[in-house]
Formats: structure tokens, C-alpha cells, sequence
């Protein structure tokens, strides 16, 4: 087993204390280990070691406590105390380098480049300087070690940082999106809703008008008014319903949604005594994306609607047009814009051209160029077929 797991919450803990405890501690630890030879070893005079050795442990060390804030500093104050060592009495022979050590490392990590670059150069020429051939080696590379470790450790925290603001980023544009795709749903929920309920309450406001009418003119058409609004009132449920199912939490079935299959179904509810709607096709049917089949199917609803609403004609004529590339769908009334006057949500025709951009189509309409009435136009492009070699 790896030690770094068994060690991580130490290295946890110890980047929880405070600064200023670590700094103590690193202090205390050079003091203890640059002062141990005046403990283990006997000065050949037979006399105590001198204080001046035990001075200059001290003051190589105690200056640790300033290195967050005046590395530079720190690591001169330390530097020129270990070039002192030697200076006067008996001490043990030892390199003092330690706190040097620490006060390098700390203007690695925290000095501007030409300061650190600077000292660097002072202290490794000093060492090769002042002491002979095998000790400057050693602590040219010791002070160059230390030197390249701070590097490394601010290196290794800027690229941390730069990873959790990257992360921080992502994570905030993922909610950005998640909020934009709850919206869009939001507002196809809405349209749905609109075509279900302007359908339905159009088809049953008008039929209900009819039928006191042919109550008393063809009775037989009367009770086929009466059962188109039944019809239209049931369906609206069962659509509704669809809805809901959707705006659950849960991950239980769901309802199909409507498709091409289903205008003809769509023309004969709509159709009543006072109005006839066709749906007629022509070409070979190609396959749909799924939210194109819907879009298709809730763009003829909402057409048929605003006729039913609106037009007060006396047909109605759904035309499909399957193309190589596209399924082109016209709805066409002889009506001149003489309807019941039915509340209008206003919705309706920007409705139907939301609803084909938003799969890729286009929508248009205006007054039909052959003859009284209306016509909305709408292109729609059908699933690409994947050829595999």
C-alpha cells in the first residue's frame, strides 16, 4: 500500500494551522538540529563550546519568523549570520545551511523574478566563495534544490488554482445552461399548452353554437355536434394529462406524443357541421426527428385553430408534401376572416414559426394567392439517412 494515502491528512492538517505556528515550528526545528552537535560532541579542548556558536544557530534561524513577508530580507539576515559561524571561539564543525535553506525556498516561492533570480546567484557565488571546493559544491546544490522546489510548489499552486477557477467556471456555465434548458422547456410546455387548450375550447365553442342551430334543421347533425365537443374535451384531457406526466419527478412511462399519423385524426374532430377539414398527402412519407414530428403535428393544430377561431370558412384542406429532403406542409381555408369573435392569446402564428426554426424549418403566411382565404406554408426538413461504408 502507497504511504501518500496515510499520509494526506497529515499534510491536511498541517495546511490547516496557522501560518505563523508553521513558521515557529520551522524555527524551532533549525535551532534543534544546527544546535545538536553542541549536545553530541566534545569540544578536544575539554572546554565548553563557545556562545558564540550557540548565538549564531539563533540568529540563523529566528528570522524564519518574517520570511511570508520580507523573504529577501530573511534570507540576507540568515545568510550573513551562517557566514559569521567561524568568526570567533570553539564551535563544531558543521554546515549551518538549514535556515538558509528555508529562507531560499521561501523567495522562490514568493519573490518577484528578479529578486529571486538575484539571490540566488548572491547565495550560491557566496557559498563557492567563502568555503572550500567540497562544501561549496554541496551547497550549491542544496541552495539550487531549494531554490527549484519553491518553484515547483508555486508552480503546483498556481496550476491548482487555475484548475478550481476552470472548475469553478464550468460548473457555473453548466447552471447557466441548465437554467436556459429549463426555460426553453418552460416555453415548449407553454406552446403546448396554448395549441392543446386554444384547439379544443375553439372546437368546442363552435360546435356548441352549432348545435341549437341543427337542433332544429337536422337533429342528426346536432347530436354530431354534440359528440365532436364530448371528442374534443376528452382529447384535450388525455393531452393534458400527457403534459403533467412530463412535469413529474419520477422516471415512469410516458405517453407518445402525437405524430404525423395522427392529423387525419386531427382534421375529422375539428370538422363539424358548419365546417369540413380534409388531410390529404402526397409522396413517399420519409421519417421524422422526433421534435419535428411534434412540431409538424402542433403547427396543423394551431392552424386549424385559428380557421376554427377565426376564419369563418367552410373548409379546410390539410396538405402534406413529402420531398426528398423535406415534408412540406400547407394548410389552406376559404374562409375571409369573418369568425366567431373567440378570445385570441395572440400566440398563434408566432407560435407556429417558433416552432419550425427551432427544428430547422421555416413557416410563412398570408392570404391565399388563389382565391379568398388563408394559407400558412411551412418547410420542414426530414432525418438525414446515414449511409455506412
Amino acid at each position: 500500500m502507497s504511504a501518500l494515502p496515510i499520509l494526506e491528512p497529515v499534510r491536511r492538517r498541517l495546511r490547516e494551522l496557522p501560518p505563523g505556528w508553521v513558521d515557529a515550528a520551522l524555527v524551532v526545528l533549525v535551532v534543534a538540529v544546527q544546535g545538536w552537535p553542541f549536545g553530541s560532541r566534545i569540544n578536544p579542548s575539554g572546554a565548553p563550546w563557545h556562545w558564540w556558536g550557540y548565538a549564531v544557530v539563533a540568529a540563523s534561524a529566528v528570522p524564519l519568523l518574517w520570511r511570508r513577508r520580507a523573504p529577501v530580507a530573511v534570507l540576507v539576515a540568515s545568510l550573513t549570520a551562517t557566514a559569521c559561524y567561524d568568526l570567533f571561539g570553539d564551535v563544531p564543525a558543521q554546515p549551518i545551511w538549514y535556515g538558509g535553506l528555508v529562507a531560499i525556498y521561501t523567495v522562490a516561492e514568493r519573490s518577484r523574478h528578479l529578486p529571486r533570480v538575484a539571490m540566488l546567484i548572491v547565495t550560491v557565488g557566496g557559498s563557492l566563495a567563502i568555503t572550500s571546493s567540497e562544501t561549496a559544491l554541496r551547497s550549491g546544490v542544496l541552495f539550487i534544490a531549494a531554490y527549484a522546489i519553491g518553484r515547483a510548489a508555486t508552480t503546483s499552486r498556481a496550476y491548482t488554482a487555475a484548475l478550481r477557477q476552470r472548475a469553478a467556471q464550468i460548473e457555473r456555465e453548466r447552471g447557466i445552461e441548465m437554467q436556459r434548458a429549463a426555460e426553453r422547456e418552460r416555453a415548449r410546455i407553454a406552446r403546448d399548452m396554448h395549441d392543446i387548450l386554444s384547439h379544443a375550447v375553439a372546437v368546442m365553442v363552435v360546435q356548441a353554437e352549432a348545435g341549437p342551430v341543427m337542433l332544429h334543421t337536422a337533429p342528426e347533425r346536432a347530436e354530431a355536434a354534440f359528440d365532436a365537443i364530448s371528442t374534443a374535451g376528452r382529447d384535450a384531457m388525455v393531452q393534458l394529462r400527457r403534459i403533467l406526466d412530463v412535469l413529474k419527478e419520477d422516471d415512469g412511462p410516458r405517453s407518445p406524443q402525437p405524430t404525423i399519423d395522427d392529423l387525419a385524426v386531427l382534421a375529422a374532430k375539428a370538422s363539424g357541421p358548419a365546417l369540413t377539414v380534409t388531410c390529404t398527402a402526397t409522396g413517399e412519407q420519409r421519417p421524422l426527428r422526433p421534435d419535428v414530428e411534434v412540431a409538424a403535428y402542433r403547427i396543423v393544430q394551431e392552424a386549424v385553430t385559428n380557421v376554427v377561431k377565426h376564419a369563418g370558412a367552410g373548409r379546410a384542406d390539410i396538405r402534406l408534401l413529402w420531398q426528398e429532403r423535406t415534408l412540406i406542409i400547407e394548410i389552406n381555408d376559404d374562409g375571409r376572416g369573418a369568425g366567431r369573435s373567440l378570445p385570441s392569446g395572440g400566440d398563434g402564428l408566432v407560435g407556429i414559426r417558433e416552432r419550425a426554426a427551432a427544428c430547422g424549418g421555416t413557416a410563412a403566411m398570408g392570404p391565399r394567392p388563389d382565391g379568398p382565404g388563408f394559407q400558412v406554408h411551412v418547410q420542414l426538413p426530414l432525418a438525414v439517412r446515414q449511409v455506412w461504408g
